[in-house]
């Protein structure tokens, strides 16, 4: 049974939330700016907060980005309650948490019903990128790389591909004071998703991550900075930017995360106002060039399954152009848009960067 409702969380009527055994799975952002409390101490306050999954560590502590959790955790619950913020990117660990969680319910023979109160994606509806192919991550539905839609409906489209026999319920990020009042970045997502500009440059930004260049975890702006301790700046270095993009020569010491405390050598990828930014294209753009120059820079055993695109790896692999990449990447979007269309629940479509 799947249902979209359009009233707070607090005025929700089911038994399993007012009686039952309630299990709260969420992060920070689970702050509701009209109680000025987090989500869970309702359930406290009733006295049928049974079981809470959160983060291990303290909020924007470094590689604490995950919520741990076993299927033994979950019997005899009545409801999982999930309020994270997704980032738009199907990277996104506490994403793929929930994820997971929906394939452990699907495995459960008495399972409990499961309620997500649904936030405004802080990347918008543009969708960029291609839905996996072959071999990819695990715990994700097929989804493009930026997909325009809210967790609620990531969600909506998992429990279709799951075949899922548990109630799932999605509170519309429209019913909360939480999402009129406050921008959906202001309570940071994660340690590496700091602030506005930060969910601009993931979709692209994280297969950094798999790469032998950090994109600045550990500092102040990661997805905007990247590097590694073996690039060389010079004056005769043309780094692929599209129109509205600069990239300025930097350098950085990461706190955390690969190279912590290594002086690492860059560039900040600056967006002009009003710049539309495709972040995984100009992605691909920059790892083919410092693939071609430094023969310290790998892609790591996890790349391919990350980007999970044959076409994608192709042109990195310099098998054909960046055109014939861009009507590849184009063609896949367009796929992308006519199914994520059957699963939106609200009035704005996700689109693309034309």
């Amino acid at each position: 049974m799947f249902s979209f409702r359009t009233t707070s969380l607090e005025n929700q009527l089911d038994r399993a939330l007012l009686d039952g055994k309630v299990g709260c799975f969420c992060t920070q952002n689970c702050w509701d700016t009209a109680s000025h409390k987090y989500m869970y101490e309702l359930f406290r306050g009733r006295g049928n907060l049974e079981a809470l999954f959160t983060p291990r560590d303290a909020e924007l502590t470094p590689e604490t980005n995950h919520i741990i959790f076993s299927i033994d955790d979950l019997d005899g619950l009545d409801a999982v309650v999930v309020e994270i913020q997704d980032v738009g990117a199907r990277y996104f660990n506490y994403t793929k948490d929930v994820f997971t969680l929906m394939e452990t319910l699907s495995l459960m023979e008495t399972p409990p019903a499961l309620y997500i109160v649904d936030h405004i994606n802080p990347a918008g509806r543009i969708v960029e990128g291609s839905m996996p192919d072959g071999k990819s991550e695990q715990h994700i539905p097929k989804v493009a790389h930026r997909h325009g839609l809210t967790l609620g409906e990531l969600c909506n489209i998992y429990y279709s591909e799951l075949g899922g026999k548990f109630a799932l319920h999605v509170i519309s990020a429209l019913a909360n004071d939480a999402t009129r009042q406050i921008l959906p970045w202001t309570i940071a997502p994660a340690s590496d998703i700091p602030g506005m500009f930060t969910c601009y440059m993931y979709s692209g930004g994280g297969l950094w991550n798999n790469t032998s260049i950090t994109p600045g975890i550990g500092t102040a702006r990661p997805y905007e900075y990247f590097g590694a301790p073996f690039i060389r700046h010079s004056a005769l270095d043309v780094l692929p930017a599209p129109a509205g993009v600069l990239m300025r020569p930097c350098s950085f010491t990461p706190a955390a995360g690969r190279y912590a405390c290594q002086k690492c050598y860059g560039y900040q990828i600056m967006l002009q106002p009003g710049a539309e930014y495709h972040s995984l294209l100009h992605t691909l753009q920059l790892i083919r060039y410092f693939l071609e120059r430094y023969p310290q820079f790998e892609l790591f055993d996890e790349f391919e399954a990350k980007l999970s695109d044959p076409g994608m790896m192709e042109y990195l692999h310099g098998a054909i152009s960046f055109q014939e990449l861009r009507e590849h990447v184009k063609i896949e979007e367009q796929k992308w848009i006519r199914k994520a269309k059957r699963y939106s629940l609200y009035d704005d479509p996700p689109y693309r960067i034309k």
